[in-house]
This record gives C-alpha cells, structure tokens and sequence, in this order.
C-alpha cells in the first residue's frame, strides 16, 4: 500500500532493495524532494527557548508531519520521522550532559581522568534515552498508512569516546595512553548493538510494516544503518586499523545492510580501509562545505564502484546527467532537491531517460571479490 504522503510507495521501495544489491529495476535510484504546490510560503511555528525543539515531544512530532505535508517525495524519496536528539545522544546516554542550539546539539565531556573510569554501562533510565523512546513511541502512534519512524543518530566508537573525553585530549592519548582507550572501545561496542536492537525491536513490534530507515533515508526490510566515525579523520591508517576498525566491523557484521558515511576530503585516505570490511554495501560520498562540484569527485566514485559498493551522492539537479553518463546506474542512489514539484517530477522523468542498461564489469580485485556472507553469520541467525 501507498503511504498519505507518497502514493507510490510500493515501487520505491522496491528499487530502494534493489540497491543494496546493486540491481537495477527500471532506472537508477533517484531521491528528490521539493516543496508541495500551495506550500510555498510556509515556514513551521518554532517554539522558545530552543531546548523545546529538541524535547517537547508533541511539538516535535506536529512539526515534522507538517513538513511531510509541505513536502513532495519524488523518486525514492520519502517521508519518515527522525527521532533526533543530536549526533553526541549516544555519549549522552553514557552519562554526558548535551547543550542545544538551532539546528543541532553538542556533548560535554565527562573523562577527565581515565584512572577515575569505571566500566561503561547503559542506564535504560538515562534522561536522554527515555527521551528517544518517547518520541519514537509518539511517532509510532499516527505513522502507519502515513509515514516511516527511523532510529535516532548513534554514533558509536572512536565518535562516543571523542565526545566522552574531548577530541584533543583523546588525540593525545592514542600516542601516549593507548590502553584505556582501547577498553573503552570494545566496552561500547555491546552497548551499541542495545541500543540499536532496542530502538528496533520498539519499531518492529508496533508497525511490522516499517522496515529500517535513519537519517539517511535509505530503507530495509531488515536492519540497516549508516555507519561512520568521523574522528577517523584525525588519524593515520594505522591507527585507523587498531582504535577504529573494529568498531566498525562490529557493526557492519550485526546489520542486515550497511552504508559507511564518508564525510569529506580529510577521510578519504582511509577509504581503501573500509573496501577491505568484506560485509559493507555502500558508501556515502559527503564532499562537505566548499568542495561540491560532481566533477571532481567522478574518480573517487568510479572506484567506490569498482570495489563493488554502492553508492549515496547528493547532487544539484543540473548535475544528475553528468553524474548519469560517468557512472554505471547499478547500485548508484542521487539524492538532491528542486525548486517545485513540477522539476522534481520532471527530474525523475529525466533519469528514467538518461538509464543506461547496466555496463559489464571486469574483474575487480580486493573488497570487491570478497565473499560479504564468508566473514560472519548473517544477522537474521544469530542467536
């Protein structure tokens, strides 16, 4: 069945599964979204001070179906609910205070002495925790037949202790007091693992029907989830391999799908690293501010391609042809957005047109000739 806000639902989804296999139905994956006809002008109520926005959980859910009704979802797009409480939640519900601005919230580190750390545990009582089942449980209430509840942003990892011990300090420490850091790591990997089942279980137990989606809009009838660490940045391959890898293995081994956000220039020289994670699906291209421009970055996506990856690219609309003709259509998602309804429809239409039949590959060496279901158990047969 179609969804209040996206009619066409059914077909979406089907081309949205056959990305994660790198399949091509009809044309390659296109999300785009514009404002409604006759929502031009709209602009939501925002409350005071701005910590409501973030915790006032009937605000919260009023706005986003408001922005869902102001919304058309073109292509794959579609409408969902985002339980957001910031990209630090998961430090947060270690114990880490979170202050709140407009548009996103911050952690305050709480390790100021690593002889003074305990173990690591999860409060299922943490204010911040409760807050994410509060708003998810809201959303569930009115989402079926309308709309998608995702998962909140768990940034885990190398991420969470960055956010637990400040990220200069914690640069320090990897040289010079490895070892706590290292404890804490692996202390957090299980706890992310909760934390995500968790949020699962809640969804698949009210709304069978919901699938997994998060806040890169990518959609599974199993578990998926954008994994990242964005402190990778700040490290050599190296230490990439011994302080952050294994995080990352862990979650890409416990999900049905996965897709490694890669965020900006200062985190490709790690990227052969994570080709070699047998299991990963895909990969998120995030340029970041200033370096947009598809043209430069169509060799960095020809070899995400050749490694056997899909691909997640925001683009501007005058970009999709070009982006179109350079690469190959299989398991290639375009996200962007237009001015109207009617040039995202027209978009659409124009993709459908620009669709190559899927080009013939050589053989491709490394990640690529890995078997994904040789290195661990699949989830859904875990006990």
């Amino acid at each position: 069945m179609g969804l209040e806000f996206k009619e066409d639902w059914p077909e979406a989804r089907e081309r949205l599964e056959a990305w994660w296999s790198r399949e091509v139905l009809d044309r390659a994956v296109i999300a785009v979204t514009a404002r409604r006809d006759g929502y031009e002008n709209w602009e939501p109520r925002k409350p005071d001070p701005v910590m409501l926005r973030w915790t006032d959980v009937e605000w919260v859910l009023e706005s986003a179906q408001q922005q869902m009704r102001a919304t058309y979802y073109g292509g794959e797009a579609f409408p969902f609910f985002f339980p957001n409480v910031g990209p630090d939640v998961f430090a947060a519900y270690l114990g880490c205070p979170l202050e709140f601005a407009e548009t996103t919230s911050w952690s305050l580190p709480i390790v100021e002495d690593w002889n003074d750390v305990g173990r690591f545990r999860f409060d299922p009582n943490n204010r911040w925790w409760k807050l994410t089942l509060e708003l998810i449980e809201a959303a569930l209430e009115v989402s079926p037949g309308r709309f998608l509840v995702g998962l909140t942003d768990i940034h885990g990892g190398m991420d969470a202790i960055s956010a637990l011990r400040g990220p200069q300090r914690l640069c320090v420490d990897l040289l010079e007091n490895p070892k706590p850091v290292l404890r804490a790591m692996y202390e957090l990997i299980p706890i992310w693992h909760e934390v995500f089942d968790r949020q699962c279980d809640l969804i698949r137990r009210r709304d069978p029907e919901n699938g997994c989606t998060t806040w890169i809009r990518t959609w599974s009838r199993g578990t998926s989830y954008p994994v990242s660490c964005d402190f990778m940045c700040m490290v050599s391959r190296e230490l990439m391999r011994q302080f952050v890898l294994p995080d990352l293995v862990s979650e890409v081994n416990w999900l049905d799908h996965s897709v490694y956000h890669l965020d900006g220039p200062g985190a490709v020289h790690n990227l052969d690293i994570l080709l070699e994670m047998g299991r990963l699906d895909a990969i998120q291209w995030v340029p970041g501010a200033g370096n947009t421009g598809a043209e430069r970055w169509l060799p960095l996506l020809k070899r995400i391609q050749a490694a056997g990856r899909a691909i997640q690219y925001h683009v501007q609309p005058d970009e999709v042809e070009l982006v179109l003709r350079e690469l190959s259509p299989r398991g290639l998602m375009l996200v962007t957005t237009c001015a109207t309804e009617a040039e995202a429809r027209n978009l659409v239409a124009c993709v459908a047109e620009l669709t190559r039949p899927p080009r013939v590959y050589g053989a491709v060496s490394g990640a690529a000739a890995i078997d994904r279901r040789a290195d661990l158990t699949p989830r859904a047969r875990r006990s």
